[in-house]
C-alpha cells in the first residue's frame, strides 16, 4: 500500500465553497456494492433508505471559534488554531508561519493587546503549546476554523455547526452531520431509525495530508472521545449502526478497541480493519492522500475510486460544504 494508491484529480471547481440550503438538499450517492452502479438521492432521502431498527450515531461536538489572526511584535501576522484546550489557559495550536516563532515570544491583537504567549513545541514538531494571556481571545477575536479550500465568506456563522452540536471543543466541524435538520431528523423517528450521540473532538488528523510514501508511516495525531453507555448499548441492540461521519466513526470503533468509554483515541484507520462496530457510514467526500480516504477504503475497499469516479461525472459537491455518501461496509 502506498500513499500514491489514495490520490485522485480533484478539480477546483468540484471543492464546494458555500453550504446548500436547507441543509438536506445536498445530493447523496447511495453505495449499490460491487458491480453495481450508485443510486444518485438527496440526503432528504434518508428515511426511505434506512430502516426500522437502525441506529444513528452522531458527533455532536460543537466547533470552537479557533482561528485567532495576530500579530508579532515586528508587525508580522500570525494565524493560530487553536487545536485543543490543555487546561490553565494553555492550547495546543497549530500556527502559520511558525518558523521563526520563539518561545516566550507574546502575540498581540490589532489594537496592541497582549493574547497568547507562545511556549514549546510539540513532540510531533508540526503544532506548538501556546498561553492565552486573554483566556475570552476566541469569543472576542476568533473566526470559524474554515479549511483552507474553502475561500469564500460564511454568511451565517452557526452554518458550521450541526443543529445538535453540544459542548464546544472540535477545530473543524464534523461534516456530515451538517446536512441534517431538525424536521429531517424527526422523520428518522418516525421511521423507527434510532438516534445515539458520542463525542469526538476534532483535531489535526481531520484536515492534515499523509506527508510519508508508505501511509504506514504517517503519525496520526490523538483526539478525545466519549461513548457515553447508552450509546453502547443502544449499537449492541441495532439492526444497523450507522455512523455519520469519519469522527463518529473513530469514537466507536475507538471505545470497541481499547474497551473504554472515553480517552484519547490514536486509532489509524486501514486496510485490513476488523470493524467491530459499524455498519453503514454516511460521509462526505475527502480529499486525497488524506487518512480519512484511507478509512473508506477500509469500509468498501478498492470501489470507493468507482464512487468517487461517479461523483465527480455527475457534478457532484466535494470536500466539507459538499455533498455526501451512503456506504454500506464490505463484507469480510
Amino acid at each position: 500500500m502506498r500513499t500514491d494508491d489514495f490520490d485522485y484529480e480533484l478539480p477546483p471547481e468540484r471543492i464546494a465553497q458555500h453550504p446548500i440550503e436547507p441543509r438536506d438538499a445536498a445530493r447523496l450517492l447511495v453505495d449499490r456494492g460491487p458491480g453495481r452502479a450508485p443510486d444518485h438521492r438527496h440526503v432528504r432521502d434518508l428515511p426511505e433508505l434506512l430502516a426500522p431498527g437502525d441506529l444513528l450515531v452522531v458527533n455532536d461536538s460543537r466547533v470552537i471559534p479557533a482561528r485567532l489572526g495576530l500579530f508579532r511584535s515586528s508587525g508580522g501576522a500570525v494565524e493560530l488554531l487553536l487545536l485543543e484546550s490543555l487546561g490553565e489557559d494553555r492550547w495546543e495550536v497549530l500556527a502559520r508561519p511558525a518558523r521563526k516563532l520563539r518561545t516566550g515570544e507574546v502575540l498581540r491583537d490589532a489594537a496592541g493587546a497582549p493574547v497568547a504567549e507562545i511556549g514549546s513545541r510539540t513532540e510531533a514538531g508540526d503544532t506548538l503549546i501556546v498561553r492565552l494571556l486573554d483566556p475570552g481571545a476566541p469569543d472576542r477575536l476568533g473566526a470559524m476554523p474554515l479549511p483552507p479550500y474553502i475561500t469564500a465568506p460564511l454568511a451565517e456563522q452557526e452554518r458550521y455547526q450541526t443543529v445538535y452540536s453540544d459542548r464546544p471543543g472540535s477545530a473543524a466541524a464534523p461534516t456530515a452531520g451538517l446536512h441534517f435538520t431538525p424536521a429531517l431528523l424527526d422523520r428518522l423517528a418516525e421511521r423507527g431509525v434510532g438516534l445515539a450521540r458520542v463525542e469526538l473532538m476534532v483535531g489535526l488528523d481531520t484536515f492534515k495530508p499523509i506527508a510519508t510514501d508508505d501511509p504506514a508511516d504517517h503519525i496520526i495525531h490523538t483526539e478525545r472521545y466519549r461513548v457515553p453507555p447508552a450509546t453502547v448499548e443502544a449499537c449492541r441492540n441495532a439492526r444497523r449502526v450507522v455512523a455519520v461521519g469519519t469522527t463518529a466513526v473513530r469514537a466507536l470503533e475507538s471505545a470497541a478497541a481499547t474497551g473504554s468509554p472515553e480517552g484519547r483515541s490514536s486509532l489509524y484507520i486501514r486496510a485490513p480493519y476488523d470493524w467491530k462496530v459499524v455498519d453503514v457510514l454516511l460521509t462526505n467526500f475527502h480529499l486525497p492522500r488524506t487518512t480519512l480516504l484511507l478509512m473508506i477504503d477500509a469500509f468498501v475497499g478498492p470501489r470507493w475510486r468507482d464512487l468517487y469516479a461517479a461523483a465527480l461525472e455527475a457534478d457532484y459537491r466535494f470536500l466539507s460544504f459538499g455533498d455526501a455518501m451512503l456506504l454500506t461496509r464490505e463484507a469480510p
